[in-house]
């Protein structure tokens, strides 16, 4: 392929992934007009007191629409301080707490802290450290102590299966991919998936960095999982066409979707990876002499457990291998992970 016809391609995928951001992932034009609403009624509480629930409810809808402003959490910190709310203070710094994938529990230690005197010192301090936009972020890092290295081990580590998170270090990642390190972003990306699975715009990611890579077959497979978890997107079929277009002779064979033997592997190899990441689940569901007249009835125990990512996988998998009622299945199942 050409540099124009790549540099066309590259575009045309971006378009795609823009506006699939827009559409699942942080809407910052609602989170804005909401937190100017928040802003409004908080100008507003001395002449009338009512305002002061409208400007929570409103700074709530901020953080709810665009949860990478920080601008939308000052606000709301700023409404609890109005209404003299320290659980509900706590209960904001715990909410950012996890999203930045840290440890909720440690707020435990500030126990004896005024929240009103203090909530305000700890969420900047909390912002500083680990900016929410993922430019400021990689900024801050690679002029901080803190190495990638460092960086790499702890998301081997966090839990991420929270979708916000999950957002987040997905695309604090793609930044240690453009520093031109692949092969870390090929491995922690997939250990991000395999916790939160209807991530689309992670896979769509992930999905573009093997097909520059001439790895086809496996961006078949990622571009597969984004466009299930969100149907309008199209990057399989926009894929799909792509490679029929190169039939034109400059090509020794035409390309073809992967054996149902290879997407059977790669979605073997993401419910590991989703069993990996909890150490005090079992890594299977049954007795190893046990045996069901129900295909299915490993996927439905994985549910009983809540193990979504997990059932996911393994429903996709008995899907690419004609179980009865694993296509049905996995559509309940990506329901329920998108709740």
């Amino acid at each position: 392929m050409d540099r124009s016809n790549r540099s066309c391609e590259d575009q045309m995928t971006k378009t795609t992934d823009d506006m699939s951001t827009k559409l699942q992932h942080p809407r910052r034009s609602l989170g804005n007009r909401h937190r100017s609403q928040a802003e409004k009624f908080l100008s507003l509480i001395e002449s009338d007191s009512q305002n002061l629930e409208w400007a929570e409810q409103s700074a709530r809808q901020a953080v709810l629409h665009d949860f990478t402003n920080p601008e939308n959490w000052r606000v709301l910190v700023q409404v609890k301080l109005e209404a003299g709310d320290e659980h509900g203070i706590r209960a904001v710094l715990n909410e950012l707490f996890t999203i930045l994938g840290r440890d909720p529990e440690a707020l435990a230690q500030l126990d004896e802290v005024s929240m009103s005197q203090s909530g305000s010192s700890i969420l900047e301090a909390s912002l500083i450290a680990d900016p929410l936009d993922p430019d400021q972020w990689w900024t801050s890092t690679s002029q901080s102590d803190v190495t990638l290295g460092d960086f790499i081990e702890r998301v081997k580590n966090l839990d991420l299966t929270d979708q916000r998170a999950n957002v987040l270090f997905s695309r604090r990642l793609e930044r240690v991919r453009d520093s031109g390190m692949e092969e870390q972003y090929l491995e922690l990306a997939r250990i991000i998936l395999a916790q939160r699975p209807s991530n689309h715009e992670a896979w769509s990611e992930l999905g573009r960095m093997h097909e520059r890579r001439g790895e086809l077959e496996q961006a078949w497979m990622c571009y597969d999982q984004a466009q299930t978890h969100f149907p309008d997107i199209h990057v399989r079929d926009r894929f799909r066409d792509r490679m029929e277009a190169k039939m034109d002779g400059r090509i020794s064979k035409p390309w073809k979707e992967p054996e149902v033997s290879r997407r059977v592997d790669f979605l073997t190899r993401m419910q590991q990876l989703a069993t990996h990441n909890d150490e005090n689940i079992p890594t299977t569901v049954n007795e190893p002499d046990e045996v069901s007249s129900n295909p299915l009835e490993e996927v439905h125990l994985l549910l009983a457990d809540e193990r979504l990512s997990e059932a996911f996988f393994l429903a996709r998998r008995m899907a690419a291998e004609g179980v009865e009622g694993a296509i049905e299945l996995v559509e309940s199942i990506r329901e329920d992970i998108h709740d």
